[in-house]
C-alpha cells in the first residue's frame, strides 16, 4: 500500500465519497424507496455513519499503512493473511453482480432482454478488466457526477426540492416502519464494513498529516449524508408526479427517471443519461474482475501466467453472473456479501486491536480457529441465504450471516485460548519466522 501522504482534506474526502458513491448506492436506494419509502435512504445513511466511526480506527491506519489482511498475517502467520484476503475477494463477487444487475437493467430500458444483458456484460467485464484501463477511473467519477448533477435538476423540474429538505425527518420517522432485525441488519453490517475494509483504508493511510485525516473523514461523512436522501428524494417526487408506469421494476426507477429529465431514451440527452449510467458500471465492474484476480495470484494460490490469470478472471466473472442470475434487492446483495467478509474477520481483527494496545495477547493458533470457524459459518450462511432468501432465522439475511460469523468466530477464540491454556495443544506454535 502507498506511504505517500499527499491527500489533503478535499482530496481524501472526494476519494472517500467516490469509494461508495456508484450504481449500487444510486439505484440501490432507489430500489428500496420505490419498495418502501424514504427508509430506502438506510443504507446510504449507515456509509455515512460508518465514515463517522472510522475515525476511531483512522489514526492506527495512517500508522500502520498496510492492508489488513498483511497486518493480521504478519502477526499471526501467512495463512490468516490467505484466508482474509480470500474472504475480501468473496465480498466482490457480490460487488460484481450488482453491476451486472444494475447494468442489465439500465439496458432493460433499451428495450434489451435482461438475461442476456447480464451474460453479454459479464463477458464485457471479463474482457474490460485485463485491458489497460485502470485510469479511466476518473471518467467513470465524472459520469456519476454528471448523473448527480442530473438528478439534483430533476428535483427541480419534480417540484421535489422541498422532499429533499424534508429527506431528515422524514427518514428518522420513517425507521419505525423497517423491521427491527432489517433495521440492524443492514445499518450494523454497513458501518462495521466501512471500518474494515480496504476501500476506505487505502485512501485514508495518504492523507497528508492528522489534520488533514480527521478533516477528511468529518467532511465525507457530511457530503454521503447530503447524497444519501438524492435518489429516495427524486423517487419520492417522481412517484408524486405520477411519471413512472404503475409496473415498473424497481430496479429500473431510476434509469428510468432519468431518461425522463432527458426528454426520453431515444432523444440524445436521455439517452446520454443512461449511458452515463451504464459505463461506470463496467468500468467498476471490470475492475473488481482485475482485483479479484490480482488477489488470488498475489497469494501464489497458483502460478502466475497469461492462461492462469484468463481462467481466474473466467471463473470470477461466471461466479458473479451466477448470483446476479438469483436476482434480490441490489443494497441487500451488497451487505450480504459485506457481511461475510465483516463476519470472518470482526474477531481476529479485534484479537490484533487488543495486542496493539497491549490490553491482551492472543495466540496464533487461537486467531487461527477464529479465522476458520468464522469464514466457514459466514460463508455457508451467505451461501444458504443465496439459495433460499426466505429463510427467517434471526429475521434478517445480513443478520444471519453476521451472526453465524462472529458467533462462531467469537467461539474459535474461546476454545483455543481455553484449550492452550489447559496444554490441550502440544505442538508448539511456531511464531512468524517459523521457530518453534
Amino acid at each position: 500500500m502507498s506511504e505517500n501522504h499527499n491527500l489533503d482534506t478535499f482530496k481524501l474526502a472526494a476519494l472517500l465519497v467516490s469509494a461508495h458513491y456508484g450504481l449500487g448506492f444510486l439505484l440501490g436506494t432507489a430500489e428500496k424507496t420505490h419498495s418502501f419509502g424514504a427508509i430506502g435512504s438506510l443504507y446510504a445513511v449507515s456509509l455515512s455513519l460508518g465514515t463517522i466511526a472510522l475515525l476511531t480506527l483512522a489514526k492506527f491506519y495512517w500508522t500502520q499503512k498496510e492492508q489488513i489482511w498483511t497486518l493480521l498475517g504478519n502477526r499471526y502467520g501467512n495463512i490468516v493473511k490467505i484466508v482474509v484476503g480470500l474472504m475480501s475477494w468473496l465480498s466482490l463477487i457480490g460487488i460484481a453482480a450488482v453491476q451486472l444487475i444494475s447494468g442489465a437493467f439500465i439496458l432493460k430500458l433499451l428495450g434489451l432482454p435482461v438475461l442476456l444483458c447480464m451474460i453479454l456484460l459479464a463477458a464485457l467485464f471479463a474482457i474490460v478488466s485485463v485491458l489497460p484501463v485502470e485510469k479511466a477511473g476518473s471518467l467513470f467519477r465524472a459520469l456519476l457526477i454528471l448523473n448527480c448533477l442530473a438528478l439534483f435538476y430533476g428535483l427541480w423540474v419534480l417540484h421535489g426540492l422541498s422532499d429533499y429538505l424534508q429527506a431528515p425527518i422524514v427518514f428518522t420517522q420513517s425507521l419505525s416502519d423497517i423491521k427491527f432485525p432489517n433495521l440492524i441488519g443492514i445499518s450494523l453490517c454497513t458501518i462495521l464494513l466501512v471500518m474494515i475494509d480496504m476501500k476506505y483504508q487505502q485512501f485514508v493511510v495518504r492523507a497528508r498529516n492528522m489534520r488533514s485525516l480527521y478533516q477528511g473523514c468529518i467532511l465525507a461523512a457530511i457530503l454521503l449524508m447530503l447524497l444519501a436522501f438524492l435518489p429516495s428524494s427524486v423517487v419520492i417526487a417522481a412517484n408524486n408526479a405520477g411519471i413512472l408506469p404503475a409496473d415498473i421494476d424497481p430496479k429500473e426507477t431510476l434509469p428510468a427517471i432519468l431518461s425522463w429529465i432527458g426528454g426520453g431514451a431515444n432523444k440524445p440527452l436521455g439517452f446520454m443519461l443512461i449511458l452515463s449510467l451504464l459505463v461506470p458500471a463496467l468500468g467498476v465492474g471490470s475492475s473488481i474482475l482485475r482485483i479479484q484476480t490480482k488477489t488470488l495470484l498475489d497469494f501464489n494460490i497458483v502460478p502466475t501466467s497469461p492462461l492462469n490469470r484468463g481462467i481466474i478472471t473466467i471463473m470470477n466473472a461466471l461466479l458473479s453472473l451466477a448470483v446476479a442470475l438469483r436476482g434480490g434487492e441490489i443494497v441487500n446483495l451488497i451487505v450480504r456479501f459485506y457481511a461475510g467478509y465483516v463476519a470472518a474477520v470482526f474477531f481476529p481483527f479485534v484479537a490484533y486491536l487488543l495486542a496493539q494496545t497491549g490490553s491482551y495477547h492472543f495466540t496464533p493458533r487461537s486467531v487461527k480457529i477464529s479465522l476458520f470457524l468464522g469464514s466457514i459459518a459466514a460463508t455457508l450462511t451467505l451461501f444458504f441465504t443465496l439459495l433460499n432468501p426466505s429463510i427467517s432465522g434471526l429475521g434478517s439475511g445480513e443478520l444471519n450471516i453476521m451472526a453465524g460469523g462472529i458467533t462462531f468466530g467469537g467461539l474459535g477464540l474461546l476454545f483455543g485460548t481455553i484449550s492452550e491454556k489447559m496444554g490441550l495443544f502440544l505442538v508448539p506454535t511456531p511464531d512468524n519466522d517459523g521457530n518453534v
